[in-house]
């Protein structure tokens, strides 16, 4: 199954993907975009121009197990995936996602632009990688 995974940031959310087999999440892109509702439809596009199945999107859980107002606003963008999709939309914590993908951008040195221009599609991919591993151990 081809499954997508979104890191939804205030500017820039990124967007990874699978392939069928769900052995390797690649990172796909990211969409610029700061309105709330215009960033939700660019992204139920690409969605659906990338054939996503299943989409997880990333929900920044404390540190602590509980949730705050970020991970409130990516569950709201998840509701609105929701409304513009035909496929099952769930949330993935994402604890540690972002750091994770700037610690791979240093250990393969890309710094500076080059990094920003990527790091959110990473943290995606991330997420996704997290997910299919899960889904592994589960036999789902």
């Amino acid at each position: 199954m081809r499954i997508a995974a979104v890191d939804f940031g205030d500017s820039h959310t990124g967007i990874a993907a699978c392939d069928k087999l769900e052995m390797l999440a690649s990172p796909v892109c990211i969409i610029d975009e700061k309105r709330f509702e215009v960033c939700a439809d660019k992204v139920a596009e690409k969605l659906k121009e990338i054939g996503a199945e299943a989409v997880v999107v990333g929900d920044p859980v404390n540190m602590n197990g509980t949730y705050g107002p970020r991970s409130g606003k990516c569950r709201e963008f998840a509701e609105l995936l929701k409304a513009r999709l035909d496929v099952p939309v769930e949330m993935w914590d994402e604890r540690s996602s972002t750091v994770t993908a700037h610690n791979m951008m240093n250990e393969i040195n890309k710094r500076g632009k080059k990094r920003k221009a990527v790091i959110d599609a990473a943290a995606a991919a991330v997420i996704l990688e997290s997910y299919l591993a899960y889904r592994r151990n589960r036999n789902v």
